[in-house]
């Protein structure tokens, strides 16, 4: 997935009321971007960090810069927009190119299911039984070369583990996804010390039937694509 429009690097003034962001462009300016990330971005959102910054000129937005990257400034990136994984892996499953998940005829996205919600992609085809994708965008790291999930208390995260859960007894295939928009990691795991409802909530999804898939990503300032599959961990000290 590459983005619309060319990014501007920037530094990170200060982070705050989740969605937004203050940040200093290279000519001195000082602008508001829109941060589409409810999490805690911990780890992420130090003053003076390097970003990367896309511009718009949508007469319909009030902020005309959007955060979508963190340059580490050691070579790796990380994507810090969470609406990014479900459209990064849109074309990948409808063309066949996410493992574990290739030869299904149909794709449908936010298909109702559940206690009210709907499921990230419902995939379906002649002879075998549809599959429930739900979407994590994961961006913690706290320990070299492992990533993790969440960075904060979910709720929501938790109710979806518990929906999947029913669709796998349902005899239905259930899957988490876990897009690790990190480059500097290989493993990913739990973070059950930050959350551990959703742990626990993740055990019983498994023991349900419910599948675990992490995929690493490649970033750069121009675009973001799926990478390769890494090991999925029982917890952050495994």
């Amino acid at each position: 997935m590459r983005f619309e429009t060319p990014l501007v690097p920037g530094r990170l003034i200060r982070r705050y009321k989740r969605f937004l962001a203050d940040c200093r462009l290279e000519d001195g300016r000082e602008i508001t971007a829109h941060c589409a990330n409810p999490g805690s971005m911990m780890g992420l959102a130090d003053p003076g960090m390097k970003v990367w910054l896309e511009p718009n000129d949508d007469p319909k937005k009030k902020l005309k810069f959007g955060l979508r990257l963190i340059d580490h400034e050691n070579g790796h990136f990380t994507g810090v927009d969470t609406s990014v994984p479900n459209r990064a892996l849109r074309a990948a499953l409808a063309e066949g190119r996410v493992p574990g998940l290739e030869g299904y005829a149909t794709l449908r996205a936010e298909v109702p299911y559940g206690a009210n919600s709907r499921v990230d992609f419902l995939l379906g085809g002649p002879g075998r039984a549809d599959a429930y994708v739900e979407v994590k965008s994961v961006t913690l790291s706290r320990q070299a070369g492992l990533a993790e999930f969440p960075d904060s208390v979910t709720a929501r995260g938790t109710k979806h583990l518990a929906e999947l859960a029913e669709v796998a007894r349902a005899g239905q295939r259930a899957v988490m996804l876990y897009l690790i928009q990190r480059t500097d990691c290989d493993r990913f795991a739990l973070a059950g010390d930050i959350d551990p409802g959703y742990a626990r909530a993740f055990a019983a999804a498994q023991a349900a039937g419910v599948e675990a898939i992490a995929l690493t990503t490649a970033i750069t300032p121009e675009g973001i694509a799926l990478a390769a599959p890494v090991p999925v961990l029982a917890d952050r000290a495994a």
